[in-house]
């Protein structure tokens, strides 16, 4: 039986690569919908990107709702630097036919896990936590429902890439993080630390363009505009390469480790803003919330990833 997962997400070139793959599994994952919230850029762009993706993957039978504009608190950081102006530069995408649905996000999040067996459906995050965290509040029944929540989000050992301190999906709204991670639900990591070894290098990247069909070409394209911000910060071989980690994750669990620990946000401080503290050696004595994922196997992530992109037109 596929797994029911709802996509929270601000493509984003790396966002499109997870949506990509999370679609050519249907055998392992049912997506019952995409939710777009503000954070790579606005959210009418994000909103418009995640129709083109759905579109390029041909599965137009996919809902795509619009969530929140801005963070719970704080005024909105976008990185149109990293992702270009329209979030999804590099391949030229039509514009979408199909509808943007015409229900809130969050209400939609709400109702899909209020109406569904308790424990069936997965979030999966790529983007700001905003979506989630404003569900958890307008309806915090919901958070026992929830299967499990798997996120892009955070860093301990790697630290930060929008602060010192602070990974961009948690900066932008670390009250939200904060909800999420006192919700009670199965929460499990991909951060940084993980996704800086899932580098798309060049022999990676030509190997997607190499399969000739229009998402292959598309994906390179993507990731050729994106890596460029990345390859000149860190100056690897390869930019790392960090939502799709989280569906690799539900196809291919082994391809990861990790251990379960607790996970605190900073929100006081403005120095280390968005700091996720990931109690990974149990000093604290506070209570494990969070399985977080540490290492990943690159080379079998590139292999499920060319596999998965390659069923797609």
């Amino acid at each position: 039986m596929s797994r029911k997962i709802i996509i929270d997400t601000d493509p984003g070139q790396d966002d499109a690569v997870a949506i990509l793959l999370a679609l050519a599994s249907p055998e392992e994952l049912d997506v019952l919908g995409i939710v777009a919230v503000a954070g790579n850029v606005g959210l009418a762009q994000n909103a418009i990107n995640a129709r083109k993706v759905v579109e390029l993957s041909g599965r137009t039978d996919i809902p795509v709702y619009a969530g929140c504009s801005r963070p719970m608190r704080r005024q909105l950081v976008t990185a149109e630097h990293v992702h270009g102006e329209t979030g999804l530069n590099g391949p030229d995408l039509p514009e979408p036919t199909i509808p943007l649905q015409a229900q809130h996000g969050v209400d939609y999040i709400i109702d899909t896990l209020m109406n569904a067996e308790p424990k069936t459906i997965t979030l999966c995050t790529l983007g700001p936590l905003t979506n989630i965290a404003m569900a958890l509040v307008k309806q915090p029944a919901i958070a026992e429902r929830i299967q499990e929540i798997v996120m892009m989000g955070g860093a301990y050992f790697e630290v930060g890439n929008i602060t010192p301190a602070a990974e961009f999906n948690i900066y932008v709204d670390p009250e939200a993080a904060d909800v999420v991670m006192r919700c009670g639900a199965p929460i499990t990591i991909l951060s940084l630390d993980v996704t800086h070894m899932i580098q798309s290098t060049p022999a990676r990247l030509e190997r997607i363009k190499a399969m000739g069909n229009k998402s292959g070409e598309a994906v390179h394209a993507m990731l050729t505009f994106s890596e460029t911000f990345d390859l000149e910060k860190y100056g690897w071989d390869g930019a790392p390469l960090h939502d799709p980690t989280v569906i690799a994750y539900l196809l291919q669990p082994k391809l990861f480790e990790g251990r379960h620990c607790n996970v605190t946000i900073e929100t006081a401080s403005e120095l280390t803003m968005g700091m996720t503290v990931a109690d990974f050696w149990h000093v604290t004595g506070r209570s494990y919330n969070a399985t977080w994922i540490r290492t990943g196997d690159a080379d079998g992530f590139y292999t499920l990833l060319n596999d998965r992109l390659a069923r797609l037109p």
